[in-house]
C-alpha cells in the first residue's frame, strides 16, 4: 500500500476490510457481493455520483440502489467512508438490534440508504420507479436554462436479482419508457446460494437487455478505467437506460473461497480473514482504516459543493418561475394543497346529495376526475385494466405520450407496476395509484407489502372485489385477499358500500401519508344509502350506526361493500319482527380500530354479544368482532362461476339467510 496518496485499490480494499470485519463479529451475513463489487463501487461514488453526506436527503442527489441488498455492508461501507452520520461502533453493530446497520438495507435505520431491500429483484423494480419519478418531474419542472431536476438513478444488482420474474416486468417496460438516466451494474459473478449458476442460469443477459431496448456494456469489474468509461458512456445516451455487465469475483480477495458459494452467505472465518488481509496488502487490524484512506474517501465537502451549487440554480429558477417552484417545493416536501381538504370534503357531501346507484369502481373514477384535478402530483396507472378498474379519468395523460404526463400504461405488469409506484413514491413529489383486479394483488403481494413495511405514500386500487363479479369463476373471484391486506401492517384498507364511503375512502387515502391504502372497488352496481351529516361525518372513523333502533339493540350486523345493501333490508324485517337490530358499515377495520374506546363502544356496545358479521370474503377474519357468541357469514371455500346474484344467493349472502342467522342468534 501507498505511504501517501492512497490508490483506488487501497479505497476499495477498505470497503472490502470492513465487509468481512463486520459480517465476522455478527457471525452473519453475505462479505461476498461487497468484497467483489468494491472496485465498482469506488469508481461509482468517488467519480460520478451526486451526493451529500451532510444532506442525505437532498432532493436532486443521485439515487443509488443496493438491489442485492444481501450485500448491505458494501452500502454501509460506503455510507461510513465518504461521511455519512454512520459511525465505526455501527458498523460493528451490523446485524444488532436498533443499530443503522440492519442486515439488509431498511429505509428509516440508515441515513443514505435509498430504499428496504431483500426480496431479490425489488430494488432494481424501485430504481424503474425512482427514474421515471426524476423523468416525469424533470419534464413537468424544468424549463429552458433551469433544469432543477436533473438527477441519475444507479442500481447494483446480482444474479438473483435477474432471475426473479419481477426484473422482467420492469426491465421490459424501462426500455419502453425509454429511461436514458437508469443505470444498472449487474454482478456478474456466476455464483448464487447453490453455487456455480451455470447449472440454472444460462440466459444470455446481453441479449435480453438489448431486446428491451437497453444500451447494453460490459466490463471486467475489477478494472477501474473500463468501469469509468462504462458509466461514462451510460451517461451519454439519454435515449436508453443502461446495464453494465461487470465480470467479477464473488468475495475477490480471499485466497481460498473466492470465486464460490462458501463466500456468498457465511463469515469467511478468522484464518481466512487474515489470509486476505495478506493477499490484499491490507496491514491493518478488525475495522481499522487509516485517515489517509478516510481522507480519500470523504465526500462532505464535494457533497457540500454540488447541494450548493443546486440551490443557486433554484434560487434563479424561483427569480423566474415563482409559481411553479412554490409548486414543486411543496410537492417535494410532501404537503397537500392547504384547499384540499375543504373542497373534498364538498365533493363527499355531494356524492351524498347526488344519492346515485353506482358501482364503486366507477364512483372510484369519478373521485379521480374530482380530486386529480386538485392535485398534479397524483400521479396514476393500470396493469392493462384500465377499462375495468377505471383508473383513468378525463385529465389523464399517458407518460408514453407526453414527458410530463400523469398516466403510466403498465402492461401485465401487477407486481412490477406495484414495486413501481414504490420507488415513485420513494423518489418524491408524486402520489402513485395503481390499479388490478382485487385477485391480482396475490401477484404483487410482496412488493404490497414492501409498500406498507417502508410506509410509503401509495395508494392500491383493487377492483372486482367478490364472488359478485361473477362468470369469470373462482379464479377471478377474491376470498383471502382482503385478510390478507387487513393484517398487513400499516396497511390500511377501505372496502365502501356506495358512492359517498367511496368518497371518504378516496379521501383518507390521499391524506395518509404514513403509510399506503388499499381501496377494495365493486364491478357490480351498489345503492346509495341515506344518511345525516352526523353519518356522513362518522364515515372518516373506519366505522359507524348506519341503521339503528330504539334503545341498546338485541343484536349488531356489521357489514361491508355490496352486503351493505343486504344489511339494510335485512335490518328493516328483522324490526318488523320486533328485534333491535342495528346495521354498523365498516369500511375500514384498521381506521375504526384506531379510534378511541369511547367511540368504538358507542358502535359495537360489549354487552351485545349477538352480533353477524357478513362480507362475501374469507369469514375467519371477522370473529375477532363478533366473539364466539356470534356467527360470520362469509366465504369458507372458493367461489364459482355463474353470474354474480346467482353466486350471492348460493354463498348465503341474502337478506333471508341474514334475518334467520340473527334471529336464531337472538333466541339463544
Amino acid at each position: 500500500m501507498s505511504s501517501s496518496v492512497p490508490t483506488r485499490a487501497d479505497c476499495a480494499n477498505a470497503i472490502r476490510a470492513l465487509s468481512m470485519d463486520a459480517v465476522q463479529k455478527a457471525n452473519s451475513g453475505h462479505p461476498g457481493a461487497p468484497m467483489g463489487m468494491a472496485d465498482i463501487a469506488q469508481v461509482l461514488w468517488n467519480d460520478f455520483l451526486s451526493h451529500s453526506p451532510v444532506n442525505p436527503n437532498w432532493i436532486n442527489r443521485d439515487r443509488f440502489v443496493m438491489s442485492n441488498g444481501h450485500g448491505s455492508m458494501l452500502v454501509y461501507s460506503l455510507l461510513h467512508l465518504t461521511g455519512y452520520d454512520v459511525s465505526i461502533d455501527e458498523i460493528k453493530n451490523f446485524r444488532q438490534l436498533h443499530s443503522k446497520t440492519p442486515g439488509h438495507p431498511e429505509l428509516g435505520y440508515t441515513p443514505g440508504v435509498e430504499t428496504t431491500t431483500g426480496p431479490l429483484g425489488q430494488g432494481l423494480a424501485n430504481g424503474v420507479g425512482m427514474a421515471i419519478a426524476e423523468k416525469t418531474l424533470a419534464a413537468q419542472f424544468n424549463r429552458p436554462e433551469h433544469d432543477v431536476i436533473d438527477h441519475y438513478t444507479y442500481v447494483f444488482a446480482g444474479d438473483g436479482c435477474l432471475m426473479e420474474g419481477i426484473s422482467h416486468e420492469v426491465c421490459s417496460l424501462a426500455g419502453t419508457l425509454a429511461l436514458g438516466k437508469l443505470i444498472v451494474f449487474y454482478d456478474d459473478n456466476g455464483i448464487s446460494i447453490d453455487g456455480d449458476v451455470e447449472g440454472w442460469f444460462t440466459d444470455d443477459t446481453s441479449k435480453r437487455f438489448d431486446s428491451y431496448g437497453w444500451q447494453v456494456l460490459a466490463v471486467d469489474g475489477h478494472n477501474a478505467q473500463q468501469i469509468a468509461e462504462a458509466i461514462t458512456a451510460a451517461q451519454a445516451d439519454t435515449a436508453r437506460p443502461t446495464i453494465i455487465r461487470c465480470k467479477t469475483v464473488i468475495g475477490f480477495g480471499a485466497p481460498s473461497k473466492q470465486g464460490t458459494s462458501g463466500v456468498h452467505g457465511s463469515p469467511l472465518g478468522d484464518a481466512e480473514i487474515a489470509a486476505t488481509r495478506e493477499a490484499l496488502g491490507w496491514p491493518y487490524g478488525a475495522f481499522e482504516v487509516p485517515e489517509s484512506i478516510y481522507a480519500a474517501w470523504d465526500g462532505r465537502e464535494k457533497g457540500f459543493a454540488a447541494e450548493s451549487a443546486w440551490k443557486e440554480k433554484l434560487v434563479g429558477y424561483e427569480e423566474e418561475h415563482p409559481v411553479l417552484a412554490m409548486e414543486l417545493i411543496r410537492r417535494l416536501k410532501g404537503q397537500l394543497p392547504s384547499h384540499f381538504g375543504k373542497k373534498a370534503q364538498e365533493y363527499v357531501l355531494a356524492c351524498q346529495d347526488k344519492a346515485e346507484k353506482i358501482a364503486s369502481r366507477k364512483a372510484s373514477q369519478n373521485c379521480l376526475a374530482a380530486f386529480g384535478q386538485l392535485l398534479p402530483e397524483m400521479v396514476g396507472g393500470s396493469a392493462d385494466l384500465a377499462g375495468s378498474n377505471l383508473t383513468l379519468w378525463s385529465g389523464s395523460t399517458s407518460i408514453t405520450d407526453s414527458a410530463d404526463g400523469n398516466y403510466i400504461n403498465y402492461g401485465v405488469r401487477e407486481f412490477g407496476m406495484s414495486a413501481i409506484m414504490n420507488g415513485i413514491a420513494l423518489h418524491g413529489g408524486f402520489i402513485p395509484y395503481g390499479g388490478t383486479f382485487l385477485i391480482f394483488m396475490e401477484y404483487a403481494r410482496n412488493a404490497v407489502r414492501m409498500a406498507a413495511l417502508m410506509k410509503q405514500h401509495c395508494v392500491f386500487v383493487y377492483t372486482h372485489d367478490s364472488i359478485g363479479q361473477g362468470e369469470d369463476g373462482p379464479t377471478h373471484q377474491p376470498i383471502e385477499q382482503l385478510a390478507t391486506l387487513r393484517i398487513t401492517p400499516n396497511m390500511s384498507v377501505w372496502r365502501p358500500c356506495d358512492a359517498v364511503e367511496t368518497a371518504v375512502s378516496w379521501k383518507a387515502a390521499i391524506e395518509r401519508s404514513a403509510g399506503p391504502t388499499s381501496l377494495v372497488f365493486s364491478r357490480q352496481n351498489l345503492a346509495h344509502q341515506a344518511r345525516t351529516a352526523e353519518q356522513v361525518a362518522a364515515i372518516a372513523r373506519g366505522a359507524y350506526v348506519l341503521k339503528d333502533c330504539e334503545g341498546t339493540p338485541d343484536v349488531l350486523l356489521i357489514a361491508t361493500g355490496s352486503e351493505v345493501e343486504i344489511c339494510v333490508e335485512a335490518v328493516a324485517q328483522l324490526q318488523a319482527k320486533g328485534i333491535k337490530a342495528r346495521l354498523v358499515s365498516m369500511p375500514s377495520t384498521d381506521v375504526f380500530e384506531a379510534q378511541d374506546d369511547a367511540y368504538r363502544e358507542s358502535v359495537l356496545p360489549a354487552s351485545v354479544r349477538a352480533r353477524v358479521a357478513v362480507e362475501a370474503a374469507a369469514a375467519d377474519y371477522w370473529y375477532k368482532y363478533v366473539g364466539l357468541d356470534g356467527k360470520v357469514i362469509g366465504m369458507r371455500s372458493f367461489g364459482e362461476s355463474a353470474p354474480g346474484p346467482v353466486l350471492m344467493k348460493e354463498f348465503g349472502f341474502t337478506a333471508e339467510n341474514v334475518v334467520a342467522t340473527a334471529t336464531q342468534l337472538c333466541k339463544k
